[in-house]
């Protein structure tokens, strides 16, 4: 694994360095080129994702329609959390737009995380969650902003 200090991005700050090696001994450094699947919607939920360099596009497709870019997940952000959620699948897609370096950590590493290690894992988790939370607002501001443009033939809504 490249050695990235986690400690410089937000969801880990405040991690003593004992915490971050020991969310590293369960993560496995991964680069990948642009234009790449990561994951598709639908598919096994199997890793959780913390991008450190590059940008990873985030698509929906509803069964009725073109995919649609919901996210656009920058370094330091995370994605593919359908793992810490504890879905079955992802309900989303994840694409490289550029050139990528990304940790990731199995689902099922996540639980080992809180059985050995549960401060660690605890904060892990309240970070997750704030992120989360706000990823959710972000993206039903975006939702709203596409069905306000397609419902407004008239340019009048």
């Amino acid at each position: 694994m490249e050695n990235f200090r986690l400690s410089q991005f937000a969801l880990f700050s405040g991690f003593s360095d004992l915490q971050i090696n020991q969310l590293k001994t369960l993560m496995e450094f991964c680069s990948q080129p642009a234009n790449m699947v990561l994951f598709e919607q639908g598919a096994l939920t199997e890793y959780l994702y913390f991008l450190l360099e590059g940008e990873v596009t985030i698509h929906y497709k509803p069964y009725d329609g073109p995919s649609l870019i919901i996210a656009r997940i920058t370094p330091g952000n995370v994605f593919g959390w359908s793992a810490a959620l504890n879905r079955n699948a992802y309900s989303s897609s994840a694409n490289t737009k550029t050139d990528c370096k990304f940790l990731k950590i199995k689902s099922s590493n996540l639980t080992d995380l809180c059985n050995r290690f549960p401060e660690t894992g605890t904060l892990l988790l309240d970070r997750l969650a704030s992120v989360i939370s706000e990823r959710i607002e972000n993206s039903n501001q975006e939702i709203r902003l596409l069905l306000r443009n397609g419902m407004d033939v008239n340019g009048e809504c």
